[in-house]
């Protein structure tokens, strides 16, 4: 379950790059793009620019380099040439990426022109609860105090967090033990050690919690058909504290 100091090495130098595709991302005019375009750019500048491997590509039979989550979609939302982006969206771009064996796995939910206000905190409250759980990683922590952490600032913010879908161990397979809830009592769960690694993405609602399944097997919506918003970063526990792996260029919290 823990990793080695050179295989962690080896999931950091994933993580850079993954995090560079995000830069990527953070520069395009988003309207009026479909979310195949996004896809198809993507997929070129891992394959092409990075000489790495969209991880999600193949994985349990998904055809594609990302999942594309637009506003009611909370997570797996698949590419199509017909999802337009219109201004006033939320899209969440969820990227895996495998670098000499070794994947990194983080997303982002993006604001697509002139957003809405409470569309706005949604996704500002949602990165916070992330971070909120990354926190909480430190050696002889429990998994419990990460999902508390998250589900307390969720709550206290009035949103819901989606109790169907976790964080997960990850290295030389995408999902890998343990699962990490988002949601928990403090306190209680596995007991974190230096060399885990694993992902922290918490999927907020703006009502309630209540999810389900579309007819294409993959896309999840919300039940009442109100917004979704999620982030998501791979961490490695450290000595004294957390090392976030997909660190992106406008952040800059990592403890070591």
């Amino acid at each position: 379950m823990t990793k080695r100091p050179e295989e962690i090495a080896l999931m950091a130098k994933s993580g850079r790059l993954l995090a560079s595709v995000f830069g990527y991302l953070d520069k395009l005019e988003l309207i009026g793009m479909s979310t195949m375009e996004v896809n198809d750019r993507v997929d070129a500048l891992i394959v092409n620019e990075l000489k790495a491997r969209p991880a999600s590509k193949g994985q349990y039979g998904y055809a594609y380099a990302l999942n594309a989550s637009r506003n009611s979609v909370v997570c797996h939302g698949v590419p199509s040439a017909s999802d337009i982006l219109q201004d006033g969206d939320i899209v969440n771009f969820d990227i895996t990426l495998e670098k000499n064996g070794y994947i990194a796995d983080s997303s982002k939910t993006y604001l697509v022109g002139a957003v809405s206000q409470p569309a706005q905190r949604l996704v500002q409250t949602t990165y916070e609860a992330m971070w909120q759980g990354i926190g909480a990683v430190r050696p002889g922590a429990q998994l419990g105090d990460i999902g508390y952490a998250i589900e307390r600032h969720a709550r206290r913010n009035g949103y819901s967090v989606v109790r169907e879908y976790c964080g997960h161990g990850i290295g030389r397979e995408m999902h890998e033990a343990p699962q990490v809830l988002h949601w928990g009592r403090p306190k209680t769960g596995l007991i974190l050690r230096e060399g885990m690694v694993f992902t922290i993405e918490p999927m907020l609602n703006a009502g309630r919690p209540h999810v389900h399944t579309e007819d294409d097997g993959w896309t999840v919506v919300t039940s009442d058909g109100q917004l979704s918003a999620q982030f998501e970063h791979t961490v490695a526990v450290t000595r004294t504290g957390v090392r976030v792996l997909t660190l992106r260029s406008e952040e800059t919290v990592n403890k070591q």
